[in-house]
């Protein structure tokens, strides 16, 4: 008989081979940390955590590669621990320069871990109270942290996740991998490469667009380090910032850019690549998705502008800039500010609950923003459409469609699974929130709590009270923090991998 890995018959999930391939993107990772160390080297700052963290990285994907063996043999049930694993371990290897730093406010493990996470998960949150005083190497590997989870989001939306059956991009248009259960193919490969390549020439673009705004005198605040810096926290709708009060004391011009770019990065990355890389422009207007998450930028945009001027917080020019800014920002998860639109909860509560209703709809799938997806909305709303039709027409038989295209009901119900566990897991992070706020006597009311667990779950980034834009989640207790972590994680691996690996059947042999 040919021998077989035992942790197979055992199992029924390959171990071995999961663990192996997380090796392999281990040692692809550590390559990361020679972008910081030659900063440290050109602002003549301590290199050695980054050459360190890099050497531990490194040394610890070669020890798993070394103790295992068949990464070959990753198959779907595997693909579940591979993407489990490999967001906890890489965030875990982000970290490792803040602590080696000496930087007092990432010197805790826990505090240092949720800064990691919140990098990688391109979510934003963050505990740093002082974010000026970081070295200029360390606050630009923080910034790159989120870039890098923002590339490694694309394959895992389009390449991955399919083949897992969360029912998000098995809606992607024909032309693109299916939803079959299948190893990675050649042509996932190439669609990543060619979606890796837009990503880094809108990046590239980015840049040279707002540094040409420093270069010009409309912004002195921009130069080519918060160009880059910002760049790389705008494509992956990440949201860290380099200055205390995030977008808010850069120039009108700078945040308006910044407002269009975050729109693009909450779009369809495959589509944008059809309609500006192939010259297919008309597949924007007939993407359905997209047509939606247009209007719904633009209704809630409408909204709160509409609110702020009625309020006399802003007029002109200063509303439609804010109002605009923030609901581009919160919608595509990206979570920068250029208010502090914590106040809005007393002069205008209306549209500080709208911001945090937009938390939940989020960006197009195949895009680097999270939460729940605009399409996933979209097929609900189909769902429910077609239950009201068959209610009044008991014999009306027909599928859900979408760009006119027939949905597999195996997605649709895979899509109202994954928002049911969503809102399960959102409104439980919200009372283990609230019940430790009072067990360790932190002032934290229930919507501070919802807000912040819906940030942190949807990885879009600030929340409200201390935790706001311009606040800090540093007063948190470790508890919550951890707390944090786990939804950040579960909320960037669209809750299926995770959820899967604690039930019985996902062992079972």
């Amino acid at each position: 008989m040919r021998a077989v890995p035992h942790a197979r018959f055992a199992l029924g999930v390959d171990v071995g081979a999961a663990v192996n391939l997380v090796g392999a993107l281990l040692r692809y990772l550590s390559l990361a940390f020679l972008f910081p160390a030659a900063l440290a080297v050109g602002y003549s700052e301590p290199v050695w955590p980054f050459l360190a963290a890099g050497a531990i990285t490194a040394g610890a994907g070669l020890v798993l590669e070394q103790l295992t063996h068949g990464k070959e043999r990753v198959g779907v049930r595997e693909g579940f621990l591979v993407v489990a694993l490999t967001w906890l371990l890489a965030a875990a290897a982000v970290s490792v320069p803040y602590l080696f730093s000496g930087e007092a406010q990432l010197s805790r493990p826990v505090d240092a871990f949720f800064e990691a996470m919140s990098g990688m998960t391109t979510t934003g949150s963050s505990i740093l109270t002082d974010v000026s005083g970081l070295d200029r190497s360390l606050l630009m590997w923080r910034q790159f942290s989120q870039w890098l989870g923002g590339m490694g989001i694309i394959v895992l939306a389009l390449a991955v996740l399919p083949r897992l059956r969360v029912g998000g991009r098995q809606l992607m248009e024909s032309e693109l991998p299916g939803p079959e259960l299948e190893a990675l193919s050649a042509s996932i490969r190439d669609t990543a490469r060619r979606l890796w390549l837009l990503y880094v020439s809108l990046t590239g673009v980015l840049v040279l667009v707002l540094a040409s705004l420093g270069w010009a005198g409309v912004d002195e605040r921009m130069s080519l380090y918060e160009a880059v810096a910002h760049a790389f926290t705008t494509m992956p709708t990440g949201g860290f910032g380099t200055e205390p009060r995030s977008i808010e004391p850069f120039a009108p011009a700078t945040q308006w850019v910044i407002a269009l770019f975050m729109a693009l990065a909450g779009a369809n990355f495959a589509l944008l690549y059809r309609a500006f890389v192939r010259r297919k422009p008309g597949v924007l207007a007939r993407d359905q998705e997209l047509r939606l998450y247009a209007a719904l930028l633009a209704l809630g945009s409408a909204t709160v502008v509409a609110i702020i001027w009625d309020a006399g917080i802003r007029e002109g020019e200063a509303a439609a800039r804010e109002g605009v800014f923030q609901v581009v920002s919160i919608m595509t998860t990206t979570g920068y500010a250029n208010t502090d639109f914590s106040e809005w909860l007393v002069l205008a509560p209306a549209a500080a609950l709208l911001l945090v209703a937009l938390m939940f709809p989020g960006g197009s799938a195949g895009s680097t923003a999270g939460s729940i997806k605009v399409v996933r909305h979209l097929v609900i709303g189909r769902v429910l459409r077609r239950e009201l039709d068959q209610t009044v027409h008991p014999e009306y038989v027909t599928p859900v469609r979408l760009n006119r295209v027939p949905v597999d009901e195996r997605t649709v119900r895979a899509v109202i699974a994954f928002v049911l566990l969503y809102v399960g897991i959102f409104v439980t992070g919200a009372v283990l929130l609230l019940l430790d706020a009072h067990r360790v006597e932190l002032e934290l009311s229930p919507f501070g709590a919802l807000a912040a667990s819906a940030t942190t779950l949807g990885n879009v980034g600030p929340a409200f009270g201390f935790a706001g834009p311009m606040g800090s989640f540093e007063p948190f207790s470790d508890v919550s923090k951890g707390i944090m972590i786990g939804l950040m994680w579960i909320g960037r691996l669209e809750i299926v991998p995770v959820v899967a690996l604690l039930t019985r059947a996902y062992w079972r042999a």
